[in-house]
């Protein structure tokens, strides 16, 4: 199961927790499973079926550009961060 680590501002759906573990073999299927399990997660990350912009999902030491297909290993972190760009 991947580790999930949750931003601070929706800690309050996790009761407090920074870290959660949660299945799901594609990212897709773990932010369904983290909204089954934490509703109002999935508003938070999804827009329109699509991460949301100016959020990234960094799926072990990169931010994904699969998106929602992103395949997750058992051990996998997952972070929910702001995305930066520029130079």
């Amino acid at each position: 199961m991947a580790k999930v680590f949750v931003p601070y501002n929706l800690r309050k759906l996790t009761d407090g927790q920074a870290e959660v573990v949660v299945p799901g073999e594609t990212l897709g299927k773990l932010i369904e499973n983290l909204e089954s399990q934490y509703p109002g997660f999935e508003e938070f990350v999804l827009q329109d079926g699509r991460l949301k912009p100016g959020l990234a999902a960094v799926c072990g030491h990169a931010a994904t550009r699969q998106g929602l297909l992103q395949k997750l290993d058992e051990d996998t972190e997952v972070h929910f961060v702001p995305a930066v760009s520029g130079g």
